[in-house]
């Protein structure tokens, strides 16, 4: 058969049951018994079977579109464009297209079912979601299933599924390891605006604090600052709290303003310069470690280069389409919330020797 595109009544005829069985089993749909699909999804993928998109599209009424609304800082952002990649990516395996909704397509046109986004796409994924953003009210009540990156934290219809990250337990991991290379006054440039990630940050921070018996220095920057932002908010910081010893930035990019600024104070960043001391009525800088709360091209190109976690935003991307197209295929049921894992890399700016 692979002289010819391999059809849905080769698969059904190689597997052994009716066409119908057979579509029903690769689209997970109908009352088809789990070994029954199983056969039927293994013999497709032994033939090279691809599904026919355009036909498909054409049986359910369907757009073939689903579409992806970014923040509004979102086009100078390594992050999101590694995740709108991985999103695309994944949407384009299933046979549907990717609009990128900007901001002025979906402000107060997105609601109720009859409304021209609705009409565009067969759902839409909504990236860090705000409360303050206008738009998102009427995407999630837009009349299609709706995922989210992230929780939605206003009050208005939920998402028909999520995948969130634990952000809280990422900024308490890099808080750990700079109080375990020797810091003993951190501070966070957090994230202001309303999405979950913002919020919990700054939330995290204090709580972390109060649990540690530590005064955690918290400034709040723009949601996507940039690294002159962070360069001047870090110099006002140091100049009026010269006891911090760590410096976490949240917003993606912003790191190298935390080092420019380290660099102008005389501050060495890593753990390996001599403490502060007297020496000759000269004082010797204390030691500044840095660190990110996203990592991406600025923290690992930095010099030197920054401890950050690693949120994979394609992966993130890829996960977020996953589970709309499989909540449009009827494979996963709606409210489904996934979790999406993340890891710390360890680098010069915070450890001495090899990560």
């Amino acid at each position: 058969m692979t002289s010819r595109t391999v059809t849905l009544l080769d698969v059904a005829r190689t597997a052994g049951v009716s066409k119908s069985t057979a579509s029903d089993a690769l689209q997970g749909s109908g009352r088809v018994a789990e070994a029954t699909r199983d056969r039927v999804r293994a013999v497709a993928e032994e033939l090279g079977y691809r599904p026919n998109s355009a036909a498909r599209r054409l049986r359910r009424a369907s757009t073939g579109a689903i579409g992806l609304h970014l923040p509004q800082t979102a086009t100078r952002l390594d992050y999101y464009m590694n995740l709108a990649f991985g999103a695309v990516a994944r949407a384009q395996e299933e046979g549907f297209d990717v609009v990128l909704l900007a901001p002025a397509s979906v402000g107060g046109t997105a609601g109720g079912a009859s409304g021209p986004v609705a009409s565009r796409v067969d759902g839409l994924l909504v990236i860090d979601p705000e409360v303050g953003d206008s738009a998102v009210p009427g995407l999630l009540d837009a009349g299609v299933p709706v995922v989210t990156g992230e929780r939605y934290l206003g009050p208005t219809a939920t998402p028909t599924g999520a995948v969130i990250c634990d952000n809280a337990a990422s900024l308490t991991a890099l808080l750990d390891h700079v109080t375990e290379r020797g810091a003993r006054r951190p501070a966070v440039l957090a994230p202001a605006g309303t999405s979950a990630w913002a919020t919990a940050l700054r939330a995290t921070a204090a709580s972390w604090g109060q649990e540690h018996g530590v005064d955690v220095a918290l400034r709040t920057v723009p949601f996507a600052a940039t690294p002159v932002e962070a360069e001047e908010t870090t110099l006002a910081l140091l100049r009026a709290d010269p006891a911090v010893d760590a410096v976490i930035c949240a917003p993606d990019g912003a790191a190298p303003g935390v080092l420019r600024a380290a660099a102008t104070l005389g501050r060495p960043v890593g753990p390996g310069a001599p403490p502060a001391a007297t020496t000759h009525s000269r004082e010797v800088p204390t030691p500044l470690l840095v660190a990110s709360c996203v990592d991406g091209t600025a923290t690992r190109s930095a010099e030197p280069p920054v401890t950050a976690v690693d949120l994979r935003p394609a992966a993130y991307g890829r996960a977020c389409a996953e589970l709309l197209c499989d909540i449009l295929a009827g494979r996963t049921p709606p409210d489904t919330v996934l979790r999406h894992a993340w890891a710390m890399e360890t680098r010069a700016s915070t450890t001495a020797g090899p990560a």
